[in-house]
């Protein structure tokens, strides 16, 4: 069983049938209301989920997160709210609903079949890109920060400090997807987007944009026993960008 969330559940549903459609038996999707935007809204999507799988969660990706930007130049009454909202959904809500979830992971795990915890990054968190997304860049490279600090403190059977007691159990793999630019309904959003997809394209050493299959794949691979051995990792899905030599002090 596959669980997606968002704030508005009724946006799901059709993409939750689809889904368990494309099965043909082998399985179901099931859409949750989930706000994200807070602690409290991700431990109301943990106890969710629980409700659902009281014998444990295999794999959690955290996938929620937003963009905004805007020149440092400029003043605006509406960069504390736009830092606030990158911030919070972009690597507060990843923090607050793994530790939620850490239970039910615990009780999924094996011991050569850890759980897993998938990240959905970006190569800006890598190397900047020339783009005035600020906060969207910081929130990302914090992301693959935490991404490798809780890959080490999970892989042991036990968690440390004062709450150990209540999510000790199995192991837990921890690892991030960066991806490269691939189109979605937020960065189709962009003023821009028009005539910066084909120079994107062009400027990406494997000739074009990302796809969501490209991802899917990538993230079938951490959860497969193939990546059972792999924590800890922040996996490019770029079509090759960040491979692009450094141009400093080359003269023509």
């Amino acid at each position: 069983t596959v669980y997606i969330a968002a704030r508005d559940v009724s946006t799901l549903e059709s993409t939750a049938a689809e889904l368990t459609a494309q099965s043909g038996g082998a399985g179901k999707c099931i859409a949750l209301q989930g706000n994200l935007g807070s602690r409290e809204g991700c431990e109301q999507l943990a106890a969710a989920i629980g409700e659902h799988e009281p014998d444990g969660l295999h794999v959690l990706i955290n996938n929620s997160g937003t963009s905004w930007g805007e020149p440092l130049s400029r003043t605006s009454g509406r960069m504390n709210w736009g830092w606030d909202k990158v911030l919070d959904l972009n690597i507060k809500a990843p923090f607050y609903l793994t530790r939620a979830l850490l239970p039910s992971l615990r009780r999924a795990a094996a011991e050569d079949d850890p759980a897993r915890v998938i990240m959905i990054g970006s190569v800006v968190g890598i190397t900047p890109q020339g783009v005035p997304t600020h906060a969207y860049d910081a929130s990302k490279a914090a992301l693959h920060s935490l991404t490798r600090k809780l890959a080490f403190e999970l892989a042991s059977h036990a968690a440390s400090g004062e709450d150990a007691g209540d999510i000790d159990a199995g192991r837990v793999t921890v690892n991030a997807i960066a991806p490269g630019f691939v189109p979605t309904k937020m960065t189709q959003g962009l003023a821009t987007w028009g005539a910066k997809a084909d120079s994107t394209a062009a400027a990406t050493p494997l000739g074009r944009l990302g796809k969501g299959s490209d991802l899917a794949g990538a993230a079938l691979y951490l959860a497969s026993p193939a990546g059972s051995w792999v924590s800890g990792a922040i996996l490019p899905v770029d079509g090759g960008i960040l491979t692009q030599p450094l141009q400093v002090g080359v003269e023509d």
